[in-house]
């Protein structure tokens, strides 16, 4: 059984998401979680809960842009001043597909914090061991899995579909340090760590859902991997199925944008971009688009909520693809983690992503399928994206 509490220390990482003065001046004020089943509309009361805290997020039109973080560090005195807020949301929070294999994370959680002058506590320090992975499907049944889409493919009920599977583990002692250590995984663009009773996540996400300053919203989708050796990244370059892979996803992302966005604002600023995520390279595009006036949280996440490179394309139809072959629901995954201040809205994907229960914890890894994958191939590329989230949890300092 774990050893861990109602704690909460969640942490931007790389894109210091949270004004870095305010690190150690914050303390919770207050938290919402909600789970399926449970009332009211889960989006819209995320929305509601923000805006009673002062942060303003029912236009995002309006949302002023991003200020100096240096300015915003020596604004920080005594007085207790609302930070800002850290989200969590599962792909349960639209309905449809399977339970999830960790009941216990919240599908919706928010955490607003307060400047003041106590620090937060850091991660505690406690024993932590790690049992022997059980995937929740063979790598004969993924293999499996990517055929059927293939032939879905080929009849034209979709054009791309994200397959992801799940491994869980059980442990004994204190996993927040071991998740500590998923977070802080290099190119963790969306790494922290988010807490509470009987549950915590960590992520190391590099994928932005979405970004908002300034009334202007950005997202830049990921698609595409190979080794991050030099021959790895020339493959990745000159790959036809990645690259279609990946421009089918951007276009996906444009016409989601497109449902909040000003006529003719929708860009894409970059395409194919080549990044790297531990010992991986993934290809990137960078979407924006000029918001509607009167454009609220729910909304923008209504518009493009889960991400396209988690679902597919057409994404209501891949959906339906996945929840039929997916053993096992995707829980606090392939949804969304970050920060909501007073001048950003920062959501990136939780692809990247570990949950813990009070007994096992919970990882899952995936990838596009289109009709030029190969099955083999991709049940060894979610194995390469899961294998530094799963050495990290083992790794002892």
């Amino acid at each position: 059984m774990s050893t861990f509490g109602p704690l909460v220390a969640y942490r931007p990482g790389l894109a210091d998401l949270h004004p870095s003065g305010c690190t150690n001046h914050t303390w919770e004020r207050s938290r919402l979680e909600w789970w399926v089943g449970s009332p009211g509309e889960p989006l819209a009361l995320l929305e509601a809960f923000l805006v009673e805290h002062d942060l303003r997020v029912s236009d995002l039109a309006r949302l002023p842009s991003v200020t100096d973080h240096r300015t915003a560090a020596r604004r920080i005195d005594t007085g207790h001043r609302i930070c800002g807020a850290a989200v969590m949301i599962s792909p349960r929070v639209l309905g449809g597909g399977r339970g999830s294999p960790s009941p216990a994370v919240p599908d919706l959680v928010c955490v607003v914090y307060e400047h003041g002058p106590a620090v937060s506590p850091g991660l505690p320090a406690g024993t932590f061991d790690l049992g022997p992975w059980r995937a929740s499907w063979t790598p004969a049944q993924h293999a499996a899995a990517v055929d059927t889409v293939r032939q879905a493919i080929a009849r034209g009920d979709v054009y791309q579909v994200n397959v992801v599977g799940h491994t869980s583990a059980p442990y004994a002692g204190d996993p927040l340090p071991a998740l500590a250590r998923v977070a802080a995984l290099p190119g963790a663009r969306y790494g922290g760590v988010l807490a509470g009773a009987g549950w915590a996540v960590g992520c190391a996400s590099p994928e932005t859902l979405v970004e908002v300053s300034g009334g202007r919203a950005v997202t830049r989708p990921i698609k595409g991997t190979r080794p991050a050796t030099a021959t790895g990244r020339a493959q990745l370059l000159r790959s036809a199925k990645e690259r279609a892979e990946h421009v089918m996803i951007v276009d996906l992302e444009r016409n989601d944008l497109a449902r909040v966005a000003q006529v003719g604002s929708v860009r894409v600023d970059e395409l194919y971009g080549i990044r790297r995520w531990c010992g991986l390279w993934q290809a990137e595009s960078t979407v924006s688009a000029r918001l509607v006036d009167g454009t609220g949280l729910a909304a923008l996440l209504a518009a493009i909520f889960p991400g396209g490179s988690v679902t597919g394309a057409p994404k209501l139809a891949a959906l339906d693809v996945i929840a039929a072959l997916e053993p096992v629901g995707r829980g606090p995954s392939m949804g969304a983690i970050g920060w909501v201040g007073p001048d950003r809205v920062d959501l990136g994907l939780t692809i990247r992503t570990v949950a813990a229960d009070g007994e096992r914890l919970h990882l899952w890894a995936g990838g596009g399928i289109t009709w030029s994958s190969d099955p083999r191939a991709e049940v060894a590329e979610a194995a390469a994206k899961a294998a530094p989230l799963r050495a990290a949890l083992r790794a002892q300092h």
